[in-house]
Order: C-alpha cells, then sequence, then structure tokens
C-alpha cells in the first residue's frame, strides 16, 4: 500500500512512499487534518542523500509498531529539505532554540497550527516510542505547557526579520578581522578550521584569498593551501572519479560522510580556480578540471540541468545498504582489477593496506603524499580500471531534481574556470544550463499572465516545476546570468539577469527594514517571515543578492541595483561585526565594496583585448564587450578600444594589450 508521497516527484520523498506510515506532504490538507482530529503534527525533514536519514526511516518510519503509533497520535508530513529550505530553515531554528543542536534527519512536533512545540534530530525507535507517548499525554493533559513553548518559540523565530539596517555600511577591517578569526581557528596540521567534523569553509578560505590579493603575508598563504592540499589528499575527494563529499568526520580530511552534492561541487570548484590562477597551480587546476569531469559525467540532465546529490549510501551484491559501499576497496578486490605489478603501485599511491583506513576496507587517499597530484601514465590507466570496475557496483541513488539555486551556483562556477583556463566547451555547458533553467524553471501563470520563477524540476513530475522560487534562488539566477554575460558578450544574458534582479526586488524586498525576506509576498506564508542572513553550507540569499546586484549595477548603470546592495550590506553592519567568521560570502561583498568595481568595456572587434582580460582572475572586475548593452559603458563608445572605467570615469581608450595592462595598473 502506497500513501501520499506516491504522487510527489522529489525521490526523498518517493523513498517514503511505501512506508506504513500515512504521510502527508506539506500544505493545507495535513493541518486541516490535524484541526479536525485535534492531535499535533509530527514533521519529519531529510534529504536523499542523507545517511541517519536513512537510518531512522528503516527503523522506524519502516517499522510497523512505530507506524501505527505515529499514525494513531499525531498527522506525519514529510519534507524534503532541499526542495523547500524555507519550511527547514524555520524549523531548524525552533530545533536549535529547544536542544541547542540541529541536523538532519530532523523531527518537529506543531500544533495544527504550524507552531511548533518540542523537535530534535535522529531518534531511534526506543526513544521514539518514548518520546511520542510523553508529546501525546502533554497534549491531552498539560496544554498550557505546550501554549507557554509555541509562545516563547514564535517569537525567536521571528528575529532575523527584525534586524534592523544602520545607518553606515560595512566597514573593509571587517575582513581583516574576520581573516584574523579564521587565522586562530586554523587547523595547522590539517587544514581547516576547528576540528572533526570538518566541513570545506569555501567561502572564508575565499575571503582570505581577496584579503591576501591586498596584503600577501605568508600566513594567509599557508592557510589556504594548507586546507586546500589536505582536502584534496584526503578521502572527501573521490581520487577515482572526481569530485568531493559533503565532509569529513575526521580532522584529516579521511573519512567523508560519502553524499556528493552539487553545491559543494560549485563552491569548491570556485575556489580552487581562484587559487590555482592566484599561486599558478597546475594542482589545483588539475582537482578544478576533475570536478567538472565529476559534474558533467554523474550529474547533468542530457538537456542541461545539474541533479542535485548522490546517496551516502550504496548497495553490496547482496542488497544490503552501506555506507561507503561504493567508493571503498580491500585489496583483495583491487588484485582481481589489476595486474600484480599495477596493484603494488596502485597501493603506494593510493595508500592502500590489509587493515584498512575505514570499517576494514580502503577509501584510496594521498594523505602520505599531500599536495602530489601528479600522475604518471601508468598511475592514469591503473585509475581508469579502478573506476571501470567501480562502476560495475550498484551506483548511490541519485537525486536527479534540478534546483534552480544550485544549478545557478554550478553555472556561477562553471562560467569562471570555463574563462580563467580557457575552456570553450565549459563555459558552452555552463549557458546550455543557464538556457535550461530559463526556459524549464520560469513558468507562465496562465490564469495571472505573469512569469514566476520555480525551484525545483524533475522530469517525471507534472509538473515538472515545482515550488516558488526563494530569495536565494532568485539571487543566485542574478549572478550566474550576469557572468554567462560577461563571458560571452551577448546582451541576453545581462537583459535577463535584470529581469530576475527586478522581480527579486519587487517581491522579496522589505520596505520597512531592508534586505531579503525568503519566502515572496506573493507566494505560501509560513508562521513567521524570516531572512536568509548567514554564510552557512552555502550563501545566504542576502550575502549572495549583495555580492550580485554591486557586479550587475556596475556592468549596467543601474543605481536602483547598486543602492539596493548597498542597503542589504547595512543590515549587516552590526551582526557581521560580532561574528565575521559567519559570513564569508557577504564579507565577499564588503571586500568588493571598499575596493571598488573596475568597469571594462571592449568595443568592436578586438579578440586579443578580450582574451588578455579573460585569463586574469580580476574579482573586482565587471567586463562588457560583444553586444552593446544599455549601459554607460557602451555610451558614445568609438569601436575597437579597451575602456577601463571606475564609476564610469575611463582610462584613455587602449588599442593594445600593453596599453590594456596600463589602464589597469592605473585603476
Amino acid at each position: 500500500m502506497t500513501n501520499r508521497l506516491a504522487r510527489e516527484t522529489s525521490p526523498y520523498l518517493k523513498q517514503h512512499q511505501d512506508n506504513p506510515v500515512d504521510w502527508f506532504s506539506w500544505g493545507p490538507e495535513a493541518f486541516a487534518e490535524a484541526r479536525e482530529r485535534n492531535v499535533p503534527v509530527l514533521l519529519s525533514v531529510g534529504y536523499s542523500a542523507c545517511h541517519w536519514c536513512h537510518v531512522m526511516a528503516h527503523e522506524c518510519f519502516e517499522d510497523t509498531e512505530t507506524a501505527s503509533v505515529m499514525n494513531r497520535l499525531f498527522v506525519n508530513i514529510k519534507v524534503d529539505r532541499e526542495e523547500r529550505p524555507d519550511i527547514d530553515a524555520l524549523y531548524m531554528d525552533a530545533v536549535q532554540a529547544m536542544s541547542g543542536r540541529g541536523g538532519w534527519p530532523m523531527t518537529v512536533f506543531m500544533s495544527p497550527e504550524g507552531q511548533p512545540f518540542f523537535g530534535g534530530t535522529y531518534f531511534p525507535k526506543p526513544s521514539f516510542l518514548k518520546l511520542m507517548s510523553a508529546i501525546d499525554d502533554a497534549w491531552r493533559n498539560r496544554r498550557s505547557d505546550i501554549e507557554n513553548n509555541i509562545s516563547a518559540l514564535v517569537e525567536s523565530l521571528g528575529r532575523t526579520a527584525a534586524v534592523t539596517a544602520d545607518d553606515s555600511l560595512p566597514g573593509h577591517e571587517l575582513v581583516a578581522e574576520a581573516c584574523a578569526q579564521f587565522e586562530n581557528s586554523f587547523d595547522a596540521k590539517w587544514g581547516g578550521f576547528g576540528g572533526a567534523p570538518k566541513f570545506p569553509s569555501t567561502m572564508n578560505l575565499d575571503c582570505i584569498i581577496r584579503n591576501y590579493i591586498d596584503n600577501p603575508t605568508p600566513a594567509a598563504k599557508n592557510i589556504v593551501t594548507t586546507s586546500l592540499d589536505a582536502m584534496a589528499s584526503g578521502g572527501m575527494y573521490d581520487h577515482i572519479g572526481g569530485g568531493f563529499s559533503r565532509y569529513s568526520v575526521d580532522e584529516k580530511w579521511l573519512v567523508p560522510h560519502f553524499e556528493k552534492m552539487l553545491y559543494d561541487q560549485a563552491l569548491l570548484l570556485r575556489v580552487y580556480t581562484h587559487a590555482a590562477v592566484l599561486f599558478k597551480s597546475e594542482t589545483y587546476k588539475q582537482i578544478c578540471s576533475e570536478i567538472i569531469e565529476y559534474v558533467l559525467r554523474d550529474l547533468r540532465h542530457p538537456d542541461g540541468g545539474f541533479f542535485s546529490a548522490e546517496d551516502a549510501d550504496s548497495l553490496d551484491d547482496q542488497g544490503h545498504s552501506h555506507e561507503g559501499h561504493f567508493y571503498v576497496f580491500t585489496p583483495e578486490q583491487l588484485r582481481t582489477i589489476l595486474s600484480p605489478d599495477e596493484f603494488e603501485v596502485a597501493c603506494d599511491h593510493y595508500e592502500i593496506t590489509q587493515t584498512g583506513n575505514f570499517e576494514g576496507k580502503n577509501i584510496p587517499s594521498r594523505l602520505n603524499h599531500r599536495g602530489d597530484f601528479k600522475r604518471s601514465p601508468k598511475i592514469d590507466a591503473i585509475r581508469a580500471k579502478i573506476f571501470n570496475a567501480r562502476n560495475q557496483r550498484t551506483r548511490p541513488l541519485l537525486d536527479d531534481k534540478v534546483l534552480t539555486e544550485w544549478n545557478a551556483m554550478m553555472t556561477a562556477s562553471l562560467v569562471e574556470t570555463a574563462t580563467l583556463f580557457n575552456e570553450p566547451t565549459w563555459l558552452l555547458v555552463a549557458e546550455q544550463n543557464g538556457e535550461f533553467l530559463y526556459q524549464q524553471l520560469r513558468v507562465l501563470d496562465h490564469e495571472s499572465k505573469r512569469f514566476f520563477w520555480k525551484r525545483s524540476w524533475q522530469e517525471s513530475g507534472e509538473p515538472q516545476a515545482r515550488h516558488r522560487a526563494l530569495a536565494a534562488d532568485l539571487a543566485h539566477l542574478i549572478d550566474a546570468f550576469t557572468r554567462l554575460g560577461e563571458a560571452t558578450g551577448k546582451a541576453i544574458w545581462i537583459s535577463r539577469a535584470c529581469e530576475v534582479a527586478d522581480e527579486l526586488v519587487a517581491n522579496y524586498w522589505d520596505e520597512t527594514n531592508g534586505g531579503l525576506f525568503t519566502i515572496a509576498q506573493d507566494g505560501e506564508q509560513l508562521i513567521v517571515r524570516q531572512k536568509d542572513l548567514l554564510d552557512n553550507a552555502t550563501p545566504s540569499a542576502n550575502s549572495t543578492a549583495a555580492n550580485a546586484l554591486l557586479r550587475l549595477g556596475a556592468i549596467t548603470g543601474a543605481e536602483r541595483f547598486t543602492l539596493k546592495a548597498h542597503q542589504i550590506l547595512r543590515l549587516f553592519t552590526r551582526i557581521a561585526a560580532g561574528a565575521p567568521s559567519a559570513f564569508g560570502n557577504l564579507l565577499l561583498a564588503v571586500h568588493l565594496l571598499h575596493k571598488g568595481i573596475t568597469e571594462i568595456a571592449i568595443t568592436g572587434d578586438k579578440p586579443e583585448l578580450v582574451a588578455h582580460v579573460k585569463k586574469q582572475w580580476l574579482p573586482n572586475a565587471v567586463l562588457s564587450f560583444g553586444e552593446p548593452i544599455d549601459s554607460p559603458l557602451w555610451q558614445n563608445r568609438p569601436s575597437g578600444f579597451a575602456f577601463v572605467c571606475q564609476n564610469y570615469v575611463c582610462s584613455a581608450p587602449a588599442q593594445s594589450i600593453a596599453e590594456l595592462d596600463r589602464a589597469l595598473a592605473t585603476i
């Protein structure tokens, strides 16, 4: 017997369609049922690649005894946090306020009005049964205690919307203060920040890189290179197939949580690209190439969209699920794949031992050769053999939904890497992805005759595009479309970036305090309307918008975009000063603001000048060439020159590379 989740398209929700739990998806039907029965709502939030979500599903949701209690005492709702990060963020704040910690699976008990009063993360079956009994008793016999809990929690959940803008913009010293904090928490032995578990912290590394450009200290370079070398040496990096897992459970990046997320590939590609160019590292360039190879091979829809994730768990030959099974090897398994000579070389290169480094098996790694990624033709041949043999195994589950936010993030990163490495094939892929998003995730509402952006697309869905886009979706689209315009010279991308930016401001802007609400004013409203402010695993909607609007404002001369970016930044003047390391992506906007944006316009047919600009990483510059756009950069400009400007005040026109270099050096 299937439950209501059979109607859904999310791979995570469909994993639960055969549970004995009478699941509802999020929506008014579930809350009406809870009101009619006068029972609490049990909300369970997870995602397809989450190992502990699978564990709780096996122990509880697939168990008839547990399911019968859930069905009798509650109305049960399943949510895919990747489809609905607005719901996830709201109730995760509640769980963290109650328990001091968060994570997935997330379990929240709430009133029929959606007001939370108790929550936690993973519960094994015995604890879960006891908890449900206690919640039921409190609901029936101590309702006043629950009401008190609700009042306090709902008030705290609105705190992001209550942040007010400062009269002044954040100072440039904020970047240096944050970098000092990063240095204090830096793990000098293994890189990264703090202890286990370790996350890539890409935005913080990028902040250090930007500060290094202004103040190139050996300490800053050491933080970046030690971290990037170590991350790519341990098992968090897939040495056989490319790409990174989400995080490492230990301090030396050896044992990953094996799920592979699209957004991590996007953010790691970005920072390795910047480091490759800045430090002239062929090693980092190779890692970038292998990240892209992985995404294009394993996460790409034939029409251009990028899929969300691959699972942490996979099946063995007996059909049993194990975390990381797809990626690990015993020496005996390698012996069946390789010749005796190749076997010895492989064991040395990938540090394969009889005892293993993960549950008696081996995650291929290079920790004893940290930073050395050179591969001989023989190693390449061995790697190909292992890769082909690994592909005979049952692959981890692919979450094949296409998320606007993550796709736009990947597109922006791919554009940068393709441009700096002069790889036109990658740029073509990025443009195809941008076109896919514009054609498939921008949907006409026939009733209102308006186009609305959607967050999630799934090929087998009806409709394929679902869920109203959130502020983060549109903010990343602005960035992706602007960068596509800069890289291709096609005016349509800048036009589309402006279109999305105007939509973002019109429907998500807080007219009282400034900044962007997560949910559109004409979208579904939850119990409070929050703002996405903190840079966590992904950049926040507001920090992304600040960066994107600053750059779009510079390239178009549209002051309305620049002013909104400044208003967003003023929201952070006080809160970022208290904990600058929690705002890594926001700090990039602060750096951009105070360094000032260099505007480069190249008119007419000057491919050698365009190529010269493109091969340089100029994080504080925007480029316009090819098709003219509606911008002061193109007004009354003669053809065949490069113009280097700040605030549209330009140096003398440059016709040669030497003249262009002099103009760039002057600015």
